[in-house]
């Protein structure tokens, strides 16, 4: 037994010794890689701590009353008279029952110094229009037909209760 004993604590020992020489390689060259690659690790920008507001009423203004009551303000001015706006009393013209991008223009008719332009609707009705007729939805009237388009202003709502004014036309459409 005590040959098997020796024989068995020699083979362990052998192995150890392997074992330590493959561990000093490798520590080698981790110490190597690491010495190679420089690693720089930036630190945390440093965060302000948090601060609570505490809104007083009796010191500051109502954040949300007065934005209101200066949107009610510009809309009373925009709504004034002075203001543009259309004449909602008027009877609507046919091509006024159409988006102006539906409507297209197919030629002109011309007699002396008079011209009209030949405006087709989506239900392919031709109608003959002319200076101070209405066009589409937005209450555009012509200020002007040439020979291959036809000028309006149309009137828009501008999101305070007024109305602005914006240039379109119509042009014709070669087939």
């Amino acid at each position: 037994m005590s040959g098997g004993r020796t024989t068995l604590i020699g083979l362990t020992c052998l192995v150890l010794a392997g074992c330590s020489s493959k561990d000093a390689e490798l520590k080698t060259w981790m110490d190597q890689v690491r010495a190679e690659e420089k690693v720089t690790i930036e630190p945390l920008p440093v965060l302000k701590p948090y601060e609570p507001f505490v809104y007083k009423r009796d010191e500051l203004k109502d954040p949300f009353l007065d934005t209101l009551t200066e949107q009610k303000t510009e809309n009373v001015a925009d709504a004034g008279l002075d203001g543009v706006r259309p004449d909602l009393n008027r009877r609507k013209e046919a091509l006024e029952a159409y988006p102006l991008d539906a409507l297209r223009m197919v030629g002109t008719l011309a007699r002396g110094d008079s011209l009209w332009a030949l405006i087709q609707a989506p239900d392919q009705t031709i109608s003959r229009v002319s200076v101070g007729n209405y066009l589409g939805e937005n209450y555009g009237r012509i200020t002007d037909v040439a020979d291959s388009r036809v000028n309006l202003m149309e009137m828009i709502p501008n999101g305070t209760g007024g109305w602005t004014e914006r240039p379109a036309a119509v042009e014709i459409v070669e087939q």
